[in-house]
Order: C-alpha cells, then sequence, then structure tokens
C-alpha cells in the first residue's frame, strides 16, 4: 500500500500535459497491483489465484518501466527513483514466492 500511495503522489509534481499520459497511467498501474493482490485473497482455485498476482506481476512491471521514463524525462529526482524502484523489486519478490507457492504442485 506504501508504494501505491507513494505512486499516487509522486505524479503530482509531474508537468501538467502529463495529467492524462503518464501520470494517469502509472496511477491506474500502481491501483492494479494492489487490487489485483486484493482479488487474489477472495478467489478459490490456484488458477484464479495464479492469474489474478500474474496481472498484478505485469502492472509491477509496468510502473517499473514508467518510473525509468519520469527519471529520464526529469519528473523524478534519482533518489526517488531508485526508492520507488527498490519498492517495486521489494513487491515483485513478495509476489513472486506467492505465485510460486500457488502453482507448486501438490504432493
Amino acid at each position: 500500500m506504501k508504494m501505491v500511495f507513494d505512486l499516487y503522489r509522486d505524479p503530482a509534481t509531474f508537468p501538467k500535459q502529463e495529467m492524462f499520459g503518464m501520470t494517469s497511467q502509472l496511477r491506474r498501474a500502481a491501483m492494479s497491483v494492489a487490487s489485483n493482490i486484493a482479488e487474489d485473497k477472495g478467489r478459490f482455485s490456484d488458477r484464479e489465484l495464479s492469474q489474478f498476482l500474474s496481472v498484478a506481476r505485469g502492472s509491477l512491471f509496468e510502473i517499473s518501466t514508467q518510473l525509468a521514463m519520469a527519471l529520464e524525462l526529469g519528473y523524478l529526482t534519482k533518489d526517488q527513483s531508485q526508492d520507488r524502484q527498490h519498492r517495486c523489486a521489494e513487491v515483485g519478490r513478495l509476489l513472486n514466492g506467492r505465485i510460486k507457492a500457488v502453482r507448486k504442485p501438490a504432493a
């Protein structure tokens, strides 16, 4: 959730012309990660769980790419970008572990 809040606030400093571009896309991707993880909790089958976690993971890669673009365009400082990328990597590790656990064949 901390990652989502940061990624929702950060674009407020982006140029106004990015309001419907990168700002909107970054916020949607951040919300997608949290929403799909939450959706995972309400599912019964491992197949469904895996699908929602995979969508969350894809959105996380989208965020990482957008953060790299925001840094290159000067919309984020290097420290901001590194902090957000680190948080994405951390969430990614957690998601990967959860995906592996769900996909593990029954003994």
